[in-house]
């Protein structure tokens, strides 16, 4: 089994300090790229990565198999970007006196590229079609893989890829 970064299971430290650091090294910013699109903040989506690598580091020695340590990073960021949105939903709710509408002061300098109105999109899916699309263009995941990861059947994936397709077309059309 070979990684898409290059690293293969012969290439883990068989200490578990080393083992985590190979790993971040070699997958930090995929992660990061993953939760982005997910909770559509960078910030965030570093915090919620950096969990699961610290979550990883303190179960290591609960690892059946240490080289599905990947997995398990991939399964945590997934969970920790769904409690940070179930957690910014809580929040929002809560607020007495909403924020006033003003455009943030660099919008005029930032231009909106193609990749934005794309993350735009992605962003604007139910969370579920939104977790396919990520883990299945993003991450390259089969429908298996994310079905198992998902704890859904692989027809449920077909179908909320499907739908998530079909509203990212319309969504990217109007825009044109």
């Amino acid at each position: 089994m070979v990684e898409a970064s290059g690293t293969s299971p012969q290439d883990l430290p068989s200490d578990p300090r080393a083992a985590v650091t190979a790993l971040f090294h070699a997958h930090y910013r995929s992660l990061v790229g993953l939760a982005v699109l997910l909770v559509d903040d960078r910030e965030t989506a570093e915090d919620v990565v950096q969990e699961a690598f610290v979550g990883l580091y303190r179960h290591w020695s609960r690892l059946r198999d240490p080289y599905a340590a990947i997995g398990y990073l991939r399964s945590s960021t997934l969970n920790l970007s769904r409690s940070r949105l179930r957690r910014r939903r809580s929040e929002r709710a809560v607020w007495l006196v909403p924020a006033p509408d003003l455009p943030p002061a660099d919008s005029s300098v930032l231009a909106r590229e193609s990749s934005d109105e794309m993350a735009a999109a992605i962003g604007s899916l139910p969370r579920r079609q939104r977790e396919v699309v990520v883990l299945r263009y993003f991450l390259d995941l089969s429908e298996q893989e994310i079905a198992s990861m998902l704890s859904v059947s692989p027809g449920s994936v077909k179908q909320h890829a499907s739908r998530a397709l079909a509203a990212l077309a319309r969504r990217l059309e109007a825009q044109a």
